[in-house]
């Protein structure tokens, strides 16, 4: 009988058939490309000339792609070629940025193979060759000891570059860390034109997840749930770029803390009337992520809506979230903003947990840090990297809430999508403000 409801939960309709639009592989490709070209021509020549790098150099051979680079890869390359070199040289505001490719073909109509290998059958020397025509001041590459993303540069990339590099251009060589997590932390007006959408896509599918549609209180496990959302994002023809979890939190003896729910979460707990569920779910769709949590609760017999004490321990949440994001400012560091927030919580009573991160083509994305779970003193390196404008973030954070009527502490666990224009902050689909029940509340049933 367990085996035949769980078919029937899994099988039954659901409540958005197809959520918005969602595009075909060939029209992704196409605004993929849009996108890409719009970057390189807008938004490159502004963050090489602020960071003072006239010459970039990004180096990958095929399967281990730099991160930086993949993000500049046309939407049919799926991975480099070989061994792919991309030069962007600063010919200056007159004449913008000269796009190269080092390698043997073309890289999509952007950048145009520069490497005849007729002439000069090394591929080194092709690369020396560019650098010493153009002459730059600066040769910008991709090492860093705080941003992984901007560190993608190989030992034997880097070795076999620098023996063919004359010493004169070696001397010119700086580490490119703040062009790097400039170009991936930075969106464009055209990348903030379809987030919203994307973001939307993400909230639907939780709303769909934490429903009765899915959870059949008393049959349905966490675990369940969880491979509920991996097979509907599949079904939808999109992707995640992390497993979601799901958990539970109710009115037992089990204590709930962060190492039970990144490291040691209970998996397969069947969920019951009277839990409080948490997600942590996120998609990858035109090479943008969400990262979202969220949370639901689990009607008992003769409940009509969420008990009072968890709806103002959700409030706690909400306040928290404001005091963080009221308090974005360009030039800010992860670090100030971190210690600003929590002393705030702390003087309104709040028990807070800050770890914001920023997010884009990644979902932990490079950019400011704003705390840890467990370093909430401050982060040295990434957290002191200041804000820029037109940044995005997650905001990831938890209020920990006494709840007398279950003699414990709850952990209100929050995390949404938003936007920074260097004025002021937005969420890019809004926030969850209100708890969802299960079953949802019927506007003809009373």
């Amino acid at each position: 009988m367990l085996k035949k409801l769980l078919f029937l939960v899994f099988l039954a309709p659901p409540l958005i058939a197809q959520p918005l639009t969602i595009l075909n592989e060939r029209e992704r490709s196409r605004v993929v490309d849009e996108i890409l070209e719009d970057r390189f021509n807008t938004l490159l020549p502004q963050l090489m000339r602020r960071e003072g790098i006239d010459m970039w150099v990004l180096i990958s051979r095929e399967y281990n792609e730099d991160p930086v680079l993949k993000t500049m890869l046309p939407g049919t390359w799926l991975s480099a070629r070989r061994r792919t070199i991309l030069v962007f040289y600063d010919q200056g505001p007159e004449k913008g940025v000269e796009k190269l490719a080092i390698a043997r073909y073309d890289v999509g109509n952007l950048l145009k193979g520069a490497w005849d290998i007729d002439v000069r059958p090394n591929q080194w020397e092709a690369l020396t060759r560019i650098i010493e025509e153009r002459n730059p001041k600066t040769i910008g590459l991709n090492f860093s000891k705080n941003y992984a993303h901007a560190d993608g540069l190989t030992y034997t990339e880097r070795t076999e570059f620098l023996e063919k590099l004359p010493a004169a251009f070696q001397k010119r060589i700086a580490s490119a860390e703040k062009l790097a997590v400039g170009w991936l932390e930075t969106r464009t007006e055209k990348e903030m034109a379809i987030y919203p959408l994307i973001c939307r896509l993400s909230h639907q599918i939780i709303q769909e997840g934490f429903s009765e549609q899915v959870i059949q209180p008393g049959v349905t496990t966490s675990d369940d749930v969880v491979w509920w959302f991996r097979q509907r994002i599949t079904e939808l023809g999109l992707d995640t770029w992390f497993h979601p979890t799901v958990d539970i939190q109710r009115a037992d003896a089990r204590d709930f803390d962060h190492l039970r729910t990144f490291s040691k979460k209970a998996s397969g707990q069947v969920i019951l009337p009277g839990d409080l569920l948490h997600v942590d779910f996120g998609i990858t769709y035109l090479r943008l992520n969400t990262d979202q949590q969220q949370h639901a609760y689990v009607l008992r017999p003769g409940e009509t809506e969420v008990p009072e004490p968890i709806r103002k321990a959700f409030q706690q949440g909400n306040r928290l979230q404001d005091i963080l994001t009221e308090r974005f400012r360009a030039g800010k560091t992860g670090n100030q903003l971190l210690l600003e927030a929590l002393e705030q919580a702390g003087k309104e009573g709040i028990r807070g947990t800050i770890y914001t991160h920023p997010i884009g083509v990644h979902g932990h994305a490079a950019g400011p840090t704003i705390g840890l779970w467990d370093q909430q003193k401050g982060v040295p390196g990434p957290g002191d990297y200041p804000l820029f404008a037109n940044t995005a973030y997650s905001i990831e954070l938890n209020a920990a809430v006494e709840i007398p009527e279950w003699k414990k502490t709850v952990r209100i666990m929050l995390e949404e999508d938003g936007f920074f224009d260097g004025k002021s902050f937005r969420y890019i689909d809004g926030r969850q403000t209100e708890i969802f029940s299960i079953p949802r509340k019927l506007s003809y049933v009373k």
